[in-house]
C-alpha cells in the first residue's frame, strides 16, 4: 500500500502557533520533506524542530522550489520534486511536507498536491495559521468587520487596480517590491501597517505607511485598511 502525502501548515514564524493535529501528524511520518535543497536550512524545518525536535532523525528530503516565473523551469521543478516525493510514497512511507503558513495559501505545495492526486496518491492538507492573521493579530488590528470585504494580494504583481478595492487589502510578500508599494499608498494617501518576517526572532513592526522602510526581507506583509485612509 501506497503512504500518504501531508501538506502540513506549519504557521508564519512562531512555532507555539502550530497546530495540535500539524504537530501530531509531523510526528507520525517517517519522512519530512520541505522546500530547498539542505531542508535544515529551510524556514519551515526551523519552525517545526522547535516543537517537534525529534525530525531531525527521520528521513529528510529537500524539494528544490526555485523563484522564477519562468513556467517552463517551475513545470520541471515540480516534476522533479513530484518524482521524489513519489518515490517515498511507493515504498509505503507517509511524508510530510511542510511548509509556511497555510498550505492553501500562495504555497508551491499544492502543485506537488495536485500532480500527485493526478497520478493515484494520497495527498491530504492540514491547514496552519495564515501569516495575514497573524500579522493583524501582531498589529492588534482587525482585518474585516460587517460587511468589509477582504482581498489577499500577492505584492510582486501589479498593485494599482488592487489599491482601488474597497475593504481590506493585504499584500503578501511585498519585500522586493516594496519601495513601489509604499509610493502607491504614499499618492493615494492610505495608511498601512507592516510586519516583516511575522513571528520569528527578528520580527519587525510598522506602524504607518511613514514607517515602512523603503527594503525589507521577502516575508513582509501590509495591510491597508479602507477606513484608515487620510481624507
Amino acid at each position: 500500500m501506497s503512504g500518504v502525502l501531508y501538506g502540513i501548515g506549519v504557521g508564519p514564524g512562531d512555532p507555539e502557533l502550530m497546530t495540535l493535529k500539524a504537530v501530531r501528524k509531523i510526528r507520525e511520518c517517517s519522512v519530512i520533506a520541505v522546500p530547498g535543497r539542505q531542508p535544515e536550512d529551510s524556514t519551515a524545518f526551523q519552525i517545526a524542530v522547535k516543537i517537534c525536535p525529534e525530525i531531525r532523525e527521520k528521513e529528510l528530503a529537500g524539494i528544490h522550489m526555485p523563484m522564477t516565473r519562468d513556467e517552463t523551469k517551475l513545470r520541471e521543478s515540480h516534476e522533479t520534486g513530484a518524482s521524489v516525493l513519489r518515490e517515498y510514497l511507493l515504498k509505503g512511507e507517509d511524508v510530510a511536507f511542510l511548509t509556511l503558513g497555510d498550505p492553501t495559501v500562495y504555497s508551491t505545495y499544492l502543485y506537488l498536491h495536485r500532480m500527485l492526486r493526478k497520478q493515484g496518491f494520497t495527498a491530504k492538507i492540514i491547514n496552519g495559521i495564515p501569516s495575514f492573521c497573524a500579522a493583524a493579530a501582531r498589529m492588534d488590528t482587525g482585518l474585516a468587520e460587517k460587511n468589509q470585504p477582504l482581498h489577499i494580494i500577492p505584492a510582486a504583481y501589479e498593485v494599482e487596480n488592487s489599491l482601488k478595492l474597497s475593504g481590506t487589502k493585504v499584500f503578501m510578500k511585498a519585500g522586493k517590491n516594496l519601495s513601489k508599494l509604499k509610493e502607491k499608498l504614499v499618492q493615494r494617501n492610505l495608511s498601512g501597517k507592516m510586519v516583516e518576517n511575522c513571528g520569528m526572532t527578528d520580527e519587525k513592526l510598522y506602524g504607518c505607511t511613514d514607517e515602512i522602510p523603503l527594503e525589507a526581507g521577502y516575508y513582509s506583509l501590509i495591510i491597508v485598511k479602507e477606513q484608515e485612509e487620510t481624507k
